[in-house]
């Protein structure tokens, strides 16, 4: 077979060439508006790629449910730039032993209906959490907790237990949500944000109105118009044509770099937290050799995707847990583009070359993907990668759902999915995927990894009662991750913001959300 020739990006570019079609078609087409603007100026024009599969947010299992729950509601306590859990609708959160967290509740906060925010609302919304017949995607975050009390109006009792030091981490989700008004969260949403509801079309625009009684403050704009646009070349279409006001993260990487280049819009980033990868099936007898790991993790071009398929909107990623966050360990095993000690690992592994230069692999592999573009580009250049050290990659791509449960159920060899920021702001998501405990339904262990040192020190972590010695315990879970190398890290993306020149106060923090579009406003116009 041919030896490994590390000067193939020209091929990366051609892969690309798909993208940039699209992306080509977003300059090149204009004169027609794609979408009725709202008549209010202040409003605010969104472009966004999915829509809200529930107004309710205790069911946000989804980014559109998420993103609309962002500009609704307030939570708790929420997540700093430092990824440090901070205040909220708590003015504080105090641990006065193991077992207890007391909330003391803002006062002077007021639900869109005109209805104070209380103790009770707090109660409300964790208590559900607790009743079996319940049903939330964030009801696993509440293990630990026994049991949620008002001590008066404006303080709330956590009472746990055991000991999880993490627990002030799982009141960023879900949003407070108001006792006497739950029962319409469905169709009218009500909560404390800083946009009030107006209406939903399904499937194709959110309506929101600014709360000008926001607590913290009235937001900079008179609400937000969220038009969903499944396609990204109409989606780009619909800022190119003045018809969207701003996008969020929500176009590939070439119609990014098009519309920039175009010099026509305004164009914030920085660096995200979400996370691309490919997981391994530990239980496979070719894929339990760590050698066979390690060989696959030297034989991606990781600095190749992120520069020429990313567009530089992304960086190599060291694992799980983000460079932002306190507990980011960054003294890990990490993969250099290394084809030569690849495929003498594969040796050492038993998997010589059967032919030299001719075309027989070492070893045939499957790795699962989604049928989503950028994704399916990126395993080609990865399957051409593990091609040129001898391993023959059968790329099969299925709708998400069917991948998943593929996922879930351990049916695979190799899978590639992308775990997004929300997750990955807390070092507890270490113990939810490595943790021998932790395979589905209980947890995130998809291939079934196990090491007992990392279980181990996973438990005194949870344990622990200060940052500083979970900082310690979480570094060294990450440096024995790295080594056994479950997962193949490839990169964590960078944030973008596209909007048009007449928009100010542009931001978008680590965790790409759409919380800062309180502070965008319209410039006004010249005379």
């Amino acid at each position: 077979m041919s030896k490994p020739s590390r000067p193939e990006r020209p091929t990366r570019r051609c892969h690309a060439g798909r993208l940039a079609v699209a992306a080509a078609a977003v300059l090149a087409l204009g004169g027609c508006t794609l979408s009725e603007a709202p008549t209010d100026p202040r409003v605010i024009r969104v472009a966004a790629r999915i829509a809200p599969n529930s107004l309710d947010p205790r069911m946000a299992n989804d980014e559109g449910t998420g993103r609309v729950a962002e500009l609704l509601f307030n939570s708790l306590m929420d997540l700093g730039d430092d990824l440090r859990v901070m205040p909220v609708l708590a003015t504080a959160l105090d641990n006065p032993d193991p077992l207890t967290y007391i909330a003391h509740i803002r006062r002077g906060v007021t639900f869109h209906d005109g209805q104070p925010l209380t103790a009770r609302d707090v109660v409300f919304t964790f208590g559900k959490m607790l009743e079996p017949d319940f049903i939330s995607p964030y009801k696993g975050a509440y293990r630990m907790l026994a049991a949620v009390t008002a001590i008066d109006d404006y303080t709330v009792r956590f009472t746990l237990k055991e000991p999880f030091a993490a627990f002030p981490m799982q009141l960023t989700t879900p949003p407070v949500v108001p006792a006497h008004a739950a029962d319409q969260l469905r169709t009218h949403p009500i909560g404390t944000g800083p946009y009030r509801f107006v209406r939903y079309d399904v499937d194709d625009r959110v309506e929101l109105a600014a709360n000008e009684q926001y607590w913290d403050g009235a937001p900079s704009n008179g609400g937000i118009s969220m038009k969903i646009v499944p396609d990204d070349t109409m989606r780009g279409l619909e800022l190119r044509n003045g018809s969207a006001d701003m996008i969020i993260n929500d176009l590939p990487p070439d119609i990014v770099h098009q519309l920039e280049r175009s010099g026509s819009f305004r164009v914030t980033r920085s660096d995200g937290l979400d996370f691309s990868y490919i997981g391994f099936n530990m239980q496979d007898p070719v894929l339990s050799d760590k050698r066979v790991r390690h060989a696959i993790g030297y034989a991606i071009d990781r600095d190749a995707i992120v520069r020429y398929l990313r567009r530089g909107l992304a960086q190599p990623a060291f694992g799980l847990i983000p460079p932002q966050s306190w507990a980011f360990e960054p003294d890990v095993l990490t993969f250099a583009h290394d084809p030569a000690r690849a495929m003498r690992l594969l040796d050492e592994a038993g998997f010589p070359d059967p032919d030299g230069d001719g075309p027989q692999p070492r070893l045939r592999l499957s790795l699962k993907i989604s049928t989503n573009e950028e994704f399916r580009l990126q395993s080609t250049v990865i399957q051409q990668d593990l091609r040129r050290v001898g391993i023959d990659l059968d790329l099969r791509s299925y709708e998400f759902a069917t991948l998943f449960a593929d996922v879930l159920a351990g049916n695979f060899q190799m899978f590639s999915l992308q775990w997004v920021s929300g997750a990955l702001a807390d070092p507890d998501i270490l113990r939810r995927v490595f943790h021998s405990e932790q395979a589905p339904p209980a947890g995130f262990n998809r291939g079934h990894y196990r090491n007992p040192e990392v279980d181990r020190l996973l438990a005194e972590a949870s344990n622990a009662t200060t940052e500083a010695e979970r900082k310690v315990l979480y570094g060294r879970v990450q440096q024995l991750v790295a080594e056994d190398a479950p997962y193949i890290p490839i990169w964590n993306r960078t944030n973008v913001v596209i909007a048009q020149p007449s928009l100010a106060e542009l931001r978008v923090n680590a965790m790409g959300d759409y919380t800062a579009l309180k502070n965008v406003r319209r410039l006004a116009a010249a005379p």
